[in-house]
């Protein structure tokens, strides 16, 4: 798990598009802090700082609010349509000893020796929902495939995890395994279409006939 990182937020005043758009010129991202019982507020933080730390997989930050820290939970991030600039983010506050349901990567790690026997190694899973303290939020679900031969599997039950992290997914479920390689067949020589003889034409079968009386 990541060490909980600290960023200060600045109040901010009002709503709507063209406030947002002066707040991220500004170098900040518009956003707001919900939850356990208290008022919605909005706030404007770093967008560099914010940015990197979403995109290193942070789940769980502490926002410093007129000099007092709270621990909330990356609820919900807007991104432009290309996906590079942040425009708002939703903060869910949340206590040390409180469960949450996060979404955390798959991450492999080795070589499968199946593979230098022709099978190819396929993920179906590259992410999982994982319910555990908010203070123990795992920075990926990380699988070992150094023993996996042809044919193996990791199931979700397989996994090893810490002992209070709850992968919510079926246990039968294949994070990854190592399947035979597909032979592309080549394809088929065209056959060439029988040719069709010429129907026989009655009048002109017995027109020749009458010439050659």
């Amino acid at each position: 798990m990541k060490e909980s990182l600290l960023l200060v937020t600045q109040q901010r005043d009002g709503r709507g598009t063209r406030l947002a758009r002066r707040l991220r010129k500004q170098g900040l991202v518009p956003a707001v802090i919900y939850g356990h019982q208290e008022g919605t507020l909005p706030v404007a933080l770093p967008a560099d700082d914010l940015t990197k730390a979403i995109r290193h997989g942070v789940h769980v930050l502490d926002l410093q609010t007129d000099g007092k820290a709270q621990k909330v939970l990356i609820r919900e991030v807007q991104w432009d349509h290309l996906g590079k600039e942040l425009l708002h983010v939703d903060f869910a506050r949340v206590g040390a000893d409180e469960r949450v349901v996060v979404t955390v990567p798959v991450e492999i790690k080795g070589t499968a020796p199946g593979i230098s026997a022709g099978g190819v190694l396929d993920q179906p899973i590259h992410s999982l929902a994982v319910e555990c303290l908010v203070t123990s939020v795992p920075d990926s679900v990380r699988v070992n495939v150094n023993e996996l031969q042809l044919g193996d599997a990791v199931h979700v039950r397989d996994l090893v995890l810490p002992p209070d992290v709850k992968v919510m997914a079926d246990p039968d479920a294949i994070v990854v395994h190592v399947t035979q390689k597909q032979v592309e067949e080549a394809p088929a020589a065209a056959v060439p279409a029988p040719e069709q003889a010429e129907p026989e034409i009655i009048g002109r079968q017995k027109a020749a006939e009458e010439e050659a009386e």
